[in-house]
């Protein structure tokens, strides 16, 4: 809530919220045996998905409008308050070891900070203020792109991360759940996912959340494909950071060479264990140095590489 909100402002908002909507045919849902709950559960759920669709214009055009400007060196950032931040950061976490991005290239911003994202801080998702003052941490720059996230699309932190990246000549975009929203309104990209409302009042973790994720995977996993951080839909910039990880290297680079065992392992030591780097070592029948200089000249680009060494 706003200064210039009162308790009733705020109710009388919330009330045109379809995200907010009261189901009175769920009104004596806890007396339902818990199989019959989990079913409505599910068939709820199975809505999100046709939802996200209507949506995947919109989707696309703030992937190819994001992708063009990391292409150059700028980051993209999420911004929410709650469960909406919460998911924002999630996503920004899961990009260094899926797709070797650097930590500060994918940033995860949750209104209150990083105890927001296990505990609730009361008033942060109230504050515009406080969103300016966390982009302003990150120096954004206009190669940058801004994510609000926020169910309602009216949470005054997404919201105001949006404007003001807009302001600093960011790209921005605005993912909520209901339509005609505020944040849709402040961004470049507005990204509606109406999916309705949720089986517990209010409770926009349910479908809501779940959209979220989907489209939240998909800006970030489909960015990354058009920055070449992946070679048909193998990982090759997978982070092998722990055992799963380099088992998965040594599989990523047999399936996409078709190599045995021990010519896959004798590519990664050549190339210093990236994935990439060795595959390129294996189809060109290229050195480890050479096959890096190859990438750097393709900025990452294993086809482009492939291509411009003939293989």
């Amino acid at each position: 809530m706003t200064s210039a909100s009162t308790p009733r402002d705020l109710r009388a908002e919330l009330e045109t919220l379809t995200t907010e909507a009261f189901r009175p045919e769920f009104a004596e849902i806890d007396r339902l045996p818990t199989l019959d709950i989990a079913r409505i559960m599910n068939g709820e759920d199975g809505s999100v998905p046709a939802a996200v669709a209507r949506r995947l214009p919109e989707i696309a055009a703030a992937v190819d409008a994001a992708a063009e400007r990391m292409a150059r060196g700028g980051r993209l950032v999420y911004a929410g308050a709650g469960t909406a931040g919460r998911l924002g950061v999630l996503d920004a976490s899961e990009c260094p070891p899926t797709f070797n991005t650097d930590p500060g290239q994918v940033v995860g911003l949750i209104a209150g900070g990083p105890q927001a994202v296990v505990t609730s801080v009361e008033g942060a998702e109230d504050s515009a203020e406080l969103a300016r003052a966390d982009l302003d941490a990150l120096t954004l720059t206009p190669l940058d792109t801004v994510v609000g996230v926020s169910a309602s699309g009216r949470t005054p932190y997404a919201v105001g991360a949006v404007e003001h990246a807009r302001r600093l000549g960011a790209l921005t975009i605005g993912l909520s759940c209901n339509a005609d929203s505020a944040l849709a309104a402040a961004a470049e990209h507005g990204i509606e996912v109406v999916v309705g409302p949720e089986l517990l009042t209010g409770s926009t973790r349910l479908k809501a959340g779940t959209a979220q994720k989907l489209v939240l995977n998909m800006l970030s996993t489909i960015t990354m494909i058009r920055l070449g951080k992946t070679y048909g839909n193998l990982m090759v910039d997978v982070r092998a950071s722990n055992e799963k990880l380099r088992a998965r290297s040594r599989r990523i680079v047999s399936l996409a060479t078709g190599a045995d065992d021990e010519a896959v392992e004798r590519a990664l030591t050549e190339a210093d264990g990236e994935v990439k780097t060795a595959i390129l070592v294996l189809l060109a029948d290229v050195d480890g140095p050479t096959a890096t200089e190859l990438l750097s000249a393709a900025r990452g680009h294993l086809r482009v590489a492939l291509r411009e060494a003939g293989a």
